[in-house]
């Protein structure tokens, strides 16, 4: 928040005993080009289209992660979040989520944002398809029959705009073909777990016409149970066996491809989601002061809830886009535009426990729930682009985009939801704000090859950025009568003008070696708090920020391409960082501090050092640094007969400041890392295929390791992680385009702390062991 504007290496040792004895899983994480490559024990060729063109990734000035269709199939084959599964399996990149499957944080090389407010902004933007997805429920969409992953690590402002100072996540799936083509797998789990992902199509029009059809179900029972027995407010039924933790996630896309002649092509989509399951579970005081290990006996099966309905969430997302491509011989002229809407609600138990449980602990009854409801949203997007064609020395492209997002949303509070009756009920208990987000931005880059070995790129974009937040409903009290402060603003609007720009050089060395340099600054636009307004709260704000990174490494494919080696050391300064905190309420507040430092490496392998062997790994060293002496942070604590008693271990430096009438302590962040910045994060697969009759027998593994990650702003003995990791395993058998094996995921059923409730000692943990079987087929 703000003051001045207010026995695990048991366990680890046997999961590499695991590995060592061959009963392991993944393919490997990056994907090459044709099976015959594979079967030639050749690595193949990465393509990626990380500047707006296929490349070849040795060819790139950027550092990229990529992770192939296959290996994301792998990673989900439990049923578990698509996007969360992607966290530290390509480096430098965190994925994590304290509002469950709809709300996903990204964080590239430790930049990100903690905020769980519905109209957030992350430094993150997520781009599918060519489509961005700005809104932090359109970035939760799931990814199916996807083709390719690639993270573009440090600041993307030049060619995808706004909002990517810390990077882009690029989504691409399965295209239409003109030849027959489909593929799918089938996973059944413990927890009655399934997961279906498939895509088909092909020719509806010789050569003029094609299609192709994806989809993704994924289910889970209920399987934790709400043992709380006492009395109810709202609506929670307990004592209940099985009563939340499940999910349905229901997934469609169509795609249409045609091609009426040489020059032109037009590519329709249309998709559509449906999920419906648990928010996240806190675990009231599953944290003990003095220490971050989980008790002995703790079980995340079983959890105390007085209120929060047994926390339920329900979102849909629908869209739609067209991209036509013309080909003008000496460009390709192109127009993407593309619609997106949803709506939903997500509602939740946001103490993790009953009061009445914890009253001893606790010192006094503290309850709290809350629900977000997104009663619509509208995004437009348009761009045009007109790229050279060519092979000469100089390639350049131009173009402009124009982004238009609108939505209503509504913030519940405990009062909304309690029984007729009960004293502290007030069905005017919520706020509805309006927001608009409009941005304007064009581009240009040129690229020019000045010899056979070096070659200069540079890039630069001018974006406008605008956006309110309206009042709409004020949170009113139980009469009726508006006790929303006179003094506080109803209506905010922010807007800025900024260039994002970008040079590199990149040098040849030989054909299988590559050097690279780039110098990228980019900003992310400024930001608004408003759901403070359910607390009869004013509106918080931040100002843009500003990122200027410094980035220099190495692209290799030695060995007769049987080693795949690349490697990146990078540093940058982010100016006026946006940064989020939590009131006595519980409610972000946002705020700007004078900047951060970062620096770090990242670096992955591929290798094949024999013909049926395919390793993989991946590396990334970080440390990051706030650097504001008068910035403060709201510390845990719970406020009893009017003192702020502190709950959790600070380590930081103290300070009292009143706050809403009570004397409430801050501690003093300078210096300390940025929130869900892992120092260190490491990712290992292992692939071994045995030729047995007409196909091939199988067995892998892939494993990742996290360093120390700290998860509020402040520093304390309880809120952060270290040395967490977390397996997976395969076995099976291939044949003629089918596979039939057994896998299993979090193979040694760790108990991973990944996020907290501060003020109730309240842990998020991860996914339990799940183990089950897998059918795949694909065909072309």
């Amino acid at each position: 928040m703000f003051l001045n504007s207010v026995g695990r290496s048991a366990k680890l040792l046997a999961g590499v005993a695991f590995v060592a004895l061959g009963s392991a899983a993944a393919v490997a994480q990056t994907p090459t080009t044709t099976t015959a490559a594979a079967d030639e024990g050749d690595l193949g060729t990465i393509t990626v289209t990380a500047e707006r063109r296929s490349e070849n990734l040795m060819n790139v000035p950027i550092s990229v992660g990529v992770a192939s269709g296959d290996a994301v199939r792998d990673f989900q084959a439990g049923g578990d979040d698509t996007l969360l599964t992607l966290s530290g399996r390509v480096p430098s990149l965190y994925v994590e989520s304290t509002t469950g499957r709809i709300f996903p944080r990204f964080y590239i090389r430790g930049l990100g944002n903690v905020d769980f407010y519905l109209g957030a902004s992350q430094p993150v933007e997520i781009i599918q398809d060519e489509v961005v997805l700005e809104h932090v429920i359109l970035k939760s969409n799931p990814v199916y029959d996807i083709a390719q992953v690639e993270v573009l690590r440090g600041p993307q402002g030049t060619l995808f705009g706004r909002n990517t100072t810390a990077g882009i996540i690029k989504f691409d799936t399965n295209k239409p073909t003109m030849n027959w083509e489909g593929r799918g797998s089938v996973s059944y789990g413990t927890k009655n777990s399934v997961n279906v992902d498939a895509g088909v199509g092909g020719p509806i029009v010789a050569d003029k016409i094609a299609f192709r059809l994806s989809g993704l179900f994924q289910h889970r029972d209920d399987w934790v149970d709400n043992v709380y027995v006492g009395p109810k407010t709202d609506d929670t039924v307990s004592p209940k066996k099985n009563a939340l933790g499940g999910f349905d996630e229901k997934d469609v896309r169509l795609q249409f491809l045609l091609t009426p002649n040489d020059r032109l092509s037009v590519l329709l989509s249309g998709q559509a989601r449906d999920y419906k399951g648990t928010s996240t579970i806190f675990y009231r005081n599953s944290i003990t002061k003095g220490t971050n290990d989980v008790p002995a006996n703790f079980d995340r099966g079983q959890v105390a809830l007085d209120e929060g309905g047994n926390n339920p969430q329900h979102y849909k997302t629908y869209g739609g886009s067209m991209k036509a491509s013309l080909d003008l011989d000496f460009a390709t002229l192109t127009s993407i535009t593309a619609y997106e809407t949803a709506n939903g609600y997500s509602r939740g138990d946001t103490d993790g426990g009953a009061a009445t449980v914890n009253l001893a602990k606790d010192g006094a009854l503290f309850y709290g729930q809350s629900q977000g409801r997104l009663r619509n949203l509208d995004q437009w997007t348009q761009e045009v682009r007109l790229a050279s064609n060519g092979s000469g020395p100089l390639s350049w492209q131009v173009g402009g985009i124009y982004f238009d997002s609108r939505d209503n949303t509504e913030f519940d509070q405990r009062g909304f939801f309690l029984n007729t009756g009960v004293a502290a009920r007030n069905p005017n208990n919520w706020v509805l704000l309006h927001d608009i987000n409009t941005s304007w931005g064009i581009f240009g880059q040129l690229k020019y090859q000045v010899t056979d070995k070096l070659t200069l790129t540079g890039g630069v974009r001018e974006t406008r950025d605008s956006k309110s937040t309206r009042l709409v409903q004020s949170s009113r009290n139980a009469l009726g009568v508006d006790s929303y402060p006179a003094t506080a603003r109803r209506y905010v609007k922010m807007s800025d003008t900024k260039p994002s720009w970008d040079v590199s050089a990149l040098y040849q060395v030989t054909p299988e070696v590559s050097l690279y340099a780039r110098v990228a600054h980019g900003f992310r636009g400024p930001t608004i708090q408003g759901r403070s307004a359910v607390f009869n709260s004013d509106f918080t704000t931040a100002n843009s920020e500003t990122n200027t990174s410094f980035e220099a490494g190495l692209k290799s494919s030695l060995l007769d391409n049987k080693l795949r080696f690349n490697i990146t050391g990078f540093a940058y300064r982010v100016k006026n960082i946006q940064l989020n905190g939590n009131d006595s309420n519980g409610n972000g507040v946002l705020f700007n501090a004078d900047k951060a430092d970062a620096y770090g490496m990242e670096a992955d392998m591929e290798l094949r050092p024999i013909r049926n062997l395919t390793l993989t790994g991946g590396l990334s060293l970080l440390h990051t640094e706030i650097k504001d002496k008068n910035v403060y942070a709201q510390v845990c604590a719970l406020t009893v007969a009017g003192v702020s008693r502190v709950v959790c271990t600070v380590q930081d430096p103290l300070i009292q400041r009143p706050l809403f009438g009570v004397q409430t302590n801050f501690a003093q962040i300078d210096g300390n890392p940025l929130p869900n910045a892992p120092k260190y994060n490491l990712n290992f697969t292992a692939r071994y295929d045995l030729p047995i009759g007409p196909g091939k027998a199988f067995v892998a593994t892939d494993w990742n390791v996290q360093g120390y990650t700290n998860f509020v702003l402040y520093k304390t003995k309880e809120f952060y992680s270290k040395g967490n990791f977390e397996g997976g395993a395969k076995a099976g058998y291939s044949w003629n385009g089918y596979e039939a094996a057994v896998f299993v995921r979090n193979i040694t059923n760790e108990k991973n702390l990944k996020g907290v409730i501060e003020n109730y000692m309240a842990g998020v943990y991860s996914e339990p062991r799940i183990i089950g079987v897998q059918l795949s087929a694909s065909f072309r």
